[in-house]
């Protein structure tokens, strides 16, 4: 008696299911990082974790010394000591203002290690600092936090810097911070677990403004200072991009397309204050990212802004800030060796 097709089929036994491979992910703090962009990183994996009903994501945390790390606002996470041969699926580094000083030579080595070895590393905030000191950099499209931005710049001149939310270039991913991490994880869980469960993360945390990677940082001056005038948003544009060469009142007005006068009365009326008031303003703003987030000499940093002279510099400095340069730079450097 034969049997047919469909009866052999019947008592064929049943595949098993196709087991979801778990995501290792590495979560390496440095002092003084952003607990709210590691936040939304971490939160949006457990997340992905809760809604799925899965186990998509497994971290652990990291240290340089393998002890707590202290958050800027003095949260501890307890860490581990790297571990030298686990390969991790995702490695993010999360860094604030120590990023600028960071060069712990068995750090960056292990990040080279799990770069090589097919580690997708990513950047948050300052991370992108040692990532580029770990030489993972090259040829990649990059960002980090715009107050660190300029700081970067200057150290490494090489690197395609974006002053965009986020980055994903190949394995390479990198977050300005604060809630931008979270449209990043939205980017990175919707190309490996779909749209679908990417929407529902993005839904748990009320966001509902899913920002593309290329959004501008910061707010543009019309929402930052109130202007509305074209040709005046056109002229503080081309001044936040001339800082270390500032462009003369007559090149400006041009910009603008109105006379010297009535610039400086557009100043005045929308601004707030006279053109070479704000200009010096954002020289000065500029300088101090500068002391703060980079081990620039003083006088480098006063070329870097427009200043003829480092005591113009020091005078100006001390002037909007009640503290000269050196002085703030020896009290970052304090507290960094007391972290």
């Amino acid at each position: 008696m034969t049997r047919s097709c469909n009866e052999h089929a019947e008592r064929q036994p049943s595949e098993a299911p196709a087991v979801e491979r778990i995501d290792t992910v590495a979560f390496f703090l440095v002092p003084g990082f952003s607990m709210l962009a590691y936040v939304t990183a971490i939160e949006s994996l457990r997340a992905a974790n809760q809604i799925s009903g899965r186990r998509l994501y497994h971290w652990q945390h990291f240290s340089p010394d393998g002890g707590a790390v202290s958050a800027s606002n003095g949260v501890e996470i307890r860490c581990a000591p790297i571990p030298p041969d686990q390969v991790f699926d995702y490695v993010f580094v999360c860094a604030s203002d120590e990023s600028a000083g960071f060069r712990e030579p068995h750090s960056l080595g292990w990040l080279r290690n799990q770069a090589a070895r097919g580690a997708r590393i990513g950047g948050i905030g300052g991370g992108a600092f040692l990532l580029a000191r770990a030489g993972l950099l090259q040829s990649r499209r990059v960002t980090l936090h715009w107050a660190y931005a300029t700081a970067f710049r200057e150290e490494f001149p090489d690197v395609d810097v974006h002053r965009s939310l986020y980055e994903i270039d190949g394995p390479i991913m990198t977050s300005g911070g604060g809630m931008s991490p979270l449209d990043m994880m939205h980017a990175v869980i919707r190309d490996k677990h779909g749209e679908q469960l990417a929407v529902g993360v993005s839904d748990w945390f009320l966001h509902t403004d899913i920002r593309e990677g290329q959004k501008a940082q910061r707010l543009s001056f019309q929402a930052r200072l109130g202007v509305n005038h074209p040709g005046l948003i056109k002229a503080l544009e081309n001044m936040e991009a001339s800082l270390e060469d500032p462009l003369p009142r007559s090149t400006l007005a041009r910009i603008a397309g109105v006379s010297e006068r009535q610039l400086d009365r557009l100043f005045v009326s929308q601004v707030g204050s006279g053109l070479s008031v704000y200009y010096l303003k954002l020289r000065l703003e500029r300088a101090r990212q500068l002391v703060l987030h980079s081990p620039l000499p003083l006088t480098e940093i006063a070329v870097a802004c427009g200043f003829k002279s480092a005591s113009t510099f020091s005078k100006s400095y001390r002037a909007a800030f009640n503290i000269p340069p050196s002085a703030e730079r020896a009290d970052i450097l304090r507290r960094h060796r007391s972290g």
